[in-house]
């Protein structure tokens, strides 16, 4: 590396005119390149020695605001550096000396293949040095195998299927057998197996991750909601709501969660249990404090300035991609599609290259540390499919991304203190469709008030996306996680319904009634307003309360089938698909269900739903293929569950993923004995 900086160094004294290496009055070749050499060595080594303290100073500092001070505080360095050279004829101006550094930086990164994948002689070398200085400084790991969880969010289980079918996912490829391999005849043996699975009726990462983390996502209805008793609409992707959510389920199961020992919990909505979480919303509601764990991630990746490099670049390279990509579909008139502008395309970076390489860059200090069990979210491929569709280029590219990741990960794997098993796993997938305002001129609020009898705005108020990265964003930046059409604590007083929508899936309550309304208490205030939205074609279903009957399902055509009687007569629910019933029957039994539940009309044929948001990929209600996300585990487990039976709901995939840590014959995860016949 010292050698490769020289002559970096040496290239960039030769193109920059106020970076200089020798004496006005000229020097050898011999001895400019020893001042090279000695300010190469100088810089390395206060690198070494005062960057950590830096960023460990700076960790109080948003996180993303801490990126961009690493170029000013590695050109600082440098200038020190080179005052430090005995020759004294360096120099260079501040804005040259912060260029110089990044470039050194970046490619000393490069040659060092730092993330690389492809140049694997080097990167081996380098894992083998970390693992091996890990080993010195830690006690021996124990020998039973570790187990790393790879969420992939957004990706459902078809999406996988197709990906490995077009060879953007070689990674995947191989664990399933499908690549090359030592087997008979050429062809590879799995290692994994694949099994869908299917979510609740909230298809969304604030249900599914809870409790595949936590045990239990009871009484989280859709991804967000208005909670009467402490008239607050609770958002699962706002700080506060993450953690109150996270305490509830806790005191529900009375267990702290799947990471309870001796676990690691990255860039995830909900702690899980863990020891150790960094970039951890529910934990980033906690301002103040001798140090926030949820950005301690963010330092322990910054402190190496070449990341912060390497990081830098990528995104800029994908701001760019963004721009380019969605000023082409606009060029083209791509149908469907939804604005893409503003501030979008430095989400998109954060989520496809910021909050990739920090919680990669986590996981792979976990597995070094030798950590039991570490669960990891990557939010890039749902963020993209929000804006862009669930399938085409774009998605394709960020596939072909969090593949590479996997493959970094496995390769980590060979130099840890302990062997590791992979799990991947998504906690929803997405259906294509346009926006339900794109198609009919008006989105769901609209038409709730005109049912209601209530004047519509002329311009109507778009409806926020719910993408997991706009939080993390706002956690980083500290900037608290509010949308601007969502009133935190409604007036009690006001008898106009609050209209929320998570995906195709849209709750309406009346703020001024306590208790949640039946459909003999909505007809009697509004005696249009149910059988405007039961008849709109982008209506699928509605859920209403029911004094005769408990619960009761409104369709088109005057349809009314009471929740007893779905099984034999599903009515507007058949176009849904098997579990649509019992998914609509546990929701009905949560008390924050919604006075109204609307879930948006659903097209078989093409697989399309119509969401309440601004997304042409969506999430957050039945209908697609949303509902189906996928288990990639290896062989070595036992099945998720027998032949012929399916795996149903983000609790039992935590019963599962319990049953496997028990299997590794590692430290035990506390399970109640209920829970354990459960399991079992």
């Amino acid at each position: 590396m010292w050698a490769v900086s020289t002559v970096t160094m040496l290239v960039l004294a030769g193109l920059l005119p106020d970076f200089q290496l020798q004496s006005a009055d000229g020097d050898s070749a011999t001895r400019i390149a020893i001042t090279a050499a000695l300010g190469a060595g100088a810089f390395g080594l206060l690198s070494a020695i005062f960057w950590p303290l830096l960023v460990r100073l700076l960790l109080l500092v948003p996180a993303l605001v801490l990126g961009l001070l690493v170029f000013f505080l590695n050109g600082s360095l440098l200038i020190v550096a080179l005052r430090l050279v005995p020759s004294g004829d360096s120099e260079a101006a501040p804005e040259t000396a912060v260029i110089v550094a990044a470039v050194m930086s970046a490619v000393a990164s490069a040659t060092g293949a730092a993330l690389a994948v492809r140049d694997d002689d080097a990167y081996r070398r380098r894992l083998y040095r970390l693992a091996d200085r890990r080993r010195r400084a830690l006690p021996p790991g124990p020998s039973s195998p570790g187990t790393v969880f790879v969420q992939l969010d957004g990706v459902g289980h078809d999406v996988l299927v197709d990906a490995v079918g077009k060879d953007l996912m070689p990674t995947v490829a191989r664990w399933l057998g499908n690549g090359t391999g030592a087997g008979p005849g050429g062809a590879a043996r799995p290692t994994h197996r694949l099994t869908p699975w299917r979510t609740d009726w909230s298809s969304q990462t604030g249900a599914s991750q809870l409790g595949i983390l936590h045990g239990s996502n009871h009484d989280v209805p859709a991804f967000r909601w208005y909670e009467k008793a402490g008239r607050e609409v609770m958002v699962c992707n706002r700080p506060t709501s993450a953690a109150e959510l996270q305490r509830r389920a806790i005191e529900r199961t009375g267990d702290g969660g799947l990471l309870g020992a001796d676990g690691a919990s990255r860039g995830n909505l909900f702690g899980g249990g863990a020891d150790e979480q960094a970039l951890v919303l529910s934990i980033a509601a906690r301002r103040r404090g001798r140090e926030n764990r949820s950005r301690a991630g963010y330092f322990a990746y910054f402190s190496d300035p070449a990341n912060a490099v390497r990081t830098a670049l990528s995104f800029i390279a994908e701001v760019g991609r963004e721009i380019g990509q969605s000023t082409l579909a606009r060029v083209r008139q791509v149908r469907p599609r939804v604005s893409r502008g503003g501030l979008y395309p430095f989400v998109r970076a954060f989520a496809t290259v910021v909050e990739r390489d920090v919680v990669v860059a986590a996981v792979m200090g976990d597995m070094l540390a030798g950590r039991t069990a570490v669960y990891a979210d990557l939010v890039a491929y749902d963020e993209v499919a929000h804006h862009s569709g669930p399938v085409g280029r774009d998605a394709e590219k960020v596939l072909e991304r969090l593949d590479r990741a996997l493959a970094l990960i496995e390769k980590v794997a060979e130099h840890a203190p302990r062997p590791y098993r992979i799990v991947v796993l998504s906690d929803h997938g997405q259906s294509p469709g346009e926006t339900f305002r794109a198609r009919y001129g008006l989105g769901l609020g609209d038409l709730v008030r005109a049912g209601c009898g209530l004047p519509v705005p002329r311009k109507a108020q778009r409806t926020h996306s719910g993408a997991e990265a706009r939080a993390a964003v706002r956690a980083a930046l500290r900037i608290p996680v509010e949308e601007g059409g969502e009133r935190h604590r409604p007036s009690r007083r006001s008898s106009e319904p609050i209209v929320l929508a998570s995906g195709n899936l849209g709750l309406i309550s009346f703020p001024d009634v306590p208790h949640r309304m039946t459909r003999e208490e909505i007809d009697a205030r509004h005696p249009a307003l149910l059988t405007t939205l039961a008849n709109h074609p982008g209506v699928g279903f509605l859920l209403v309360r029911s004094q005769e009957h408990g619960g009761i399902v409104l369709g088109a055509y005057g349809a009314e089938i009471p929740l007893d009687r779905l099984d034999d007569e599903p009515g507007p629910l058949e176009a849904f698909g098997p579990g649509a019933a019992d998914a609509v029957r546990r929701t009905h039994s949560f008390p924050n269900a919604a006075d109204i539940m609307v879930n948006s009309a659903y097209d078989p044929a093409d697989g399309e739903v119509l969401a309440f948001e601004e997304q042409i990929g969506s999430h957050g209600g039945l209908g697609g293929a949303q509902g189906r996300p996928f288990l990639l585990s290896p062989v070595v487990f036992s099945a998720p569950v027998d032949d012929g039976d399916v795996l149903v709901g983000a609790e039992h995939v935590h019963r599962v993923l319990r049953r496997w840590l028990r299997e590794s014959d590692g430290p035990q995860v506390p399970l109640t004995r209920h829970q354990d016949q459960r399991a079992a």
